[in-house]
């Protein structure tokens, strides 16, 4: 788990997860602990308690996983990362009225009302 970082070790203070098996591991619960981050479990079967994120999961495993074979762990990261960009930087999304998260964050990152922080 020490690969998990979020830039400058600046971590988050919780993050919300479901209960898949992924999520229910010591690893993650011992460096969720060590760093001081709460893990916020959804109720189990109550995918509605995070609507978001599986909406996400549904789009990204339909489009990633589940259309390509992968060779070897490379490989899979290259495919998640032309996935990725073709998610934020092109593809339009109905809930940033029909823009790319990329396009969203230019527009409205230096705007006085942004929620969007921008480096300095």
């Amino acid at each position: 788990m020490e690969g998990i970082s979020f830039g400058n070790e600046v971590l988050p203070k919780r993050v919300k997860v479901d209960n898949g098996s992924e999520f229910i591991s010591k690893i993650l619960d011992k460096w969720a602990y060590e760093n001081n981050v709460e893990l916020d479990f959804s109720r189990p079967g109550k995918p509605t308690d995070n609507p978001f994120i599986e909406s996400f999961n549904g789009s990204f495993r339909d489009e990633c996983p589940n259309a390509n074979w992968f060779f070897s762990l490379e490989d899979a990261q290259e495919k998640f990362d032309i996935w990725r960009e073709d998610y934020n930087g092109f593809r339009p999304h109905s809930s940033l009225g029909d823009m790319s998260p990329n396009e969203y964050i230019e527009m409205y990152q230096n705007s006085p009302n942004s929620l969007v922080m921008a480096s300095t």
